[in-house]
């Protein structure tokens, strides 16, 4: 008998192929679950847009508050300044009635010393063209 040699493969000294990974299967989301998650994350914007809103809404009442005290200042800054110039134009008022009271005096004694002055003057020249024409006699 013959004997049959058996074939020693050679082993090939070359580049190794990496295994293929395997395609990871994604599970498709079903109709339902994908309306249950929209619904969610609806839900949480409109919950975080009325946090928002509500914030907002109290940020207002306060600046409406602080307006309103603001206003309140300075109304009474305004009213106290008003009583503060009407007295000072009382004040000018009465000084004003004084000055023409002075004028008015002064005027008047011009006026008479005036009047006085040209009654004097009349005399002097009465008494002068007397005495022209008495010399003019003689």
């Amino acid at each position: 008998m013959v004997e049959v040699k058996k074939k020693v493969s050679k082993k090939k000294t070359g580049i190794r192929k990496k295994p293929v990974t395997k395609k990871k299967t994604v599970r498709k989301k079903t109709k339902s679950s994908q309306k249950a998650d929209a619904a969610s994350s609806r839900q949480a914007l409109s919950d975080r847009l009325k946090k928002d809103l509500d914030a907002t809404k109290e940020a207002l009442k306060h600046a409406k508050t602080a307006a309103g005290e603001e206003l309140k200042l300075a109304k009474k800054a305004a009213q106290d300044e008003i009583v503060v110039l009407k007295s000072q134009l009382n004040a000018a008022l009465k000084r004003e009635k004084q000055l023409v009271k002075i004028s008015e005096k002064k005027i008047h004694k011009m006026l008479a010393a005036g009047e006085k002055w040209e009654k004097k003057q009349l005399r002097n020249i009465k008494k002068a063209t007397e005495k022209a024409i008495r010399n003019l006699k003689k």
